[in-house]
């Protein structure tokens, strides 16, 4: 006598809804308060991050002729034409080092922040098809968009070495610090970066802010000038732009002239506190959405 299958045992999920028990089911559900970033949750995926950081840096230079030597035409060309137009021309103070050396030192710096906050700011538009099909930490995806823009700087950085070896610049145990302050500029651009990520999902307008900024950024931070230019009355209004300590600390560690930038680092160092806490906390708060509305 044929008998028939047991019926599958089901279990009630709410709402009406019942799971077939021999189905496997995963639940994503939000986990921890806004401000809670869940560092061993990014930890966890410390090889996502690696792989989006490669990719980024292998589709930024493919199919093209020079290739990472772009990473240095860059910010050489435009030192050389700061050199040309302000040092030459202009007569603009380089407040006791070689105008070049001055013009192209800040650029390298620069570079690595523009790169790292226009590549973070349009990093989650850029991965709609990513986040929209399978689930990861979505701060993942503009930390590696910074972490990318490390790999130009230190390609650029190399060619420095001849700009002082042919000015005859010694560097001193300063050098030391140089990794700190490259640090504090890929902080400033990750925590304007996940700002700006995080509010170009909803307003996609905001990548055509970007570039404005970054150029009005520029014109306010003293990489073809020193910030010595400025007037001591505006010193401390001038500091509240995070870069501005971070380009005359790097200037200071890697040609050695002037005194520590120490009021500047402070203010450098409030600044990206407010603004990184910040960011983490409102990306945080929006992280849910991006999904549904990206």
């Amino acid at each position: 006598m044929a008998t028939s299958p047991a019926a599958p045992k089901t279990a009630e999920l709410g709402s009406g809804i019942r799971q077939d028990d021999s189905i496997p089911l995963t639940i994503i559900q939000a986990r921890g308060a806004k401000w809670d970033i869940r560092w061993r949750e990014l930890w966890q995926y410390r090889e996502l991050i690696y792989f989006l950081t490669w990719r980024d840096i292998k589709v930024r230079y493919k199919q093209t002729a020079l290739g990472v030597a772009w990473a240095v035409i860059q910010p050489l060309f435009i030192a050389l034409t700061l050199s040309l137009f302000l040092g030459k021309l202009a007569k603009v103070p380089s407040g006791g080092m070689p105008y070049p050396v001055l013009a192209y030192s800040g650029m390298v710096l620069w570079q690595l922040f523009s790169h790292a906050l226009t590549e973070s700011s349009n990093s989650l538009v850029g991965n709609e098809r990513l986040i929209t099909k399978v689930y990861f930490p979505r701060l993942v995806i503009p930390l590696s968009a910074v972490l990318g823009g490390l790999v130009d700087f230190v390609i650029a950085f190399i060619v420095l070495i001849p700009f002082l070896a042919f000015y005859r610049i010694a560097p001193t145990v300063r050098v030391l610090a140089l990794p700190l302050f490259a640090l504090l500029a890929a902080l400033v651009a990750l925590g304007a970066g996940i700002w700006l990520a995080a509010l170009n999902v909803k307003y996609r307008d905001v990548r055509y802010t970007v570039g404005f900024l970054v150029q009005l950024w520029f014109l306010a931070t003293p990489v073809a000038y020193p910030a010595s230019v400025v007037p001591q009355r505006w010193q401390a209004w001038y500091g509240l732009n995070p870069m501005v300590g971070v380009v005359e600390g790097f200037r200071w560690a890697l040609l050695g002239v002037g005194r520590a930038p120490g009021h500047l680092l402070v203010g450098t160092i409030i600044v990206i506190v407010v603004v990184l806490g910040s960011g983490l906390y409102y990306f945080r708060r929006m992280e849910a959405s991006f999904a549904d509305v990206i």
